[in-house]
């Protein structure tokens, strides 16, 4: 079985590195970057400087799933709590409002 997570090429900052990502999360970021006038590259090396921690991957995917979650309505957060209403539980989120 083939797996879903492609590994692709890109040109960041000068330099050539690689990212592992599923097709969807790679259409989305290459709309977005599109929708902002960038280029790929561009949008790339910006969500690069901006990560504190983690693989290039987990930050793309981050940052494109926290995109579409502005647009549909809720918000993202960076390093904060969330409680969820009716109950004690506490989640932690890496996502950032853009």
């Amino acid at each position: 079985m083939k797996s879903p997570v492609v590994k692709r090429s890109i040109v960041i900052t000068g330099h050539k590195t690689s990212v592992s990502l599923e097709d969807a999360f790679w259409s989305g970021l290459k709309d977005i970057a599109a929708s902002r006038n960038m280029t790929l590259s561009e949008l790339v090396a910006s969500i690069d400087g901006d990560r504190r921690q983690g693989n290039l991957s987990s930050a793309i995917r981050l940052f494109v799933l926290d995109h579409y979650r502005t647009l549909a309505g809720g918000a993202g957060v960076r390093e904060s709590e969330t409680r969820t209403p009716g109950t004690s539980r506490t989640t932690m989120s890496a996502l950032h409002a853009e």
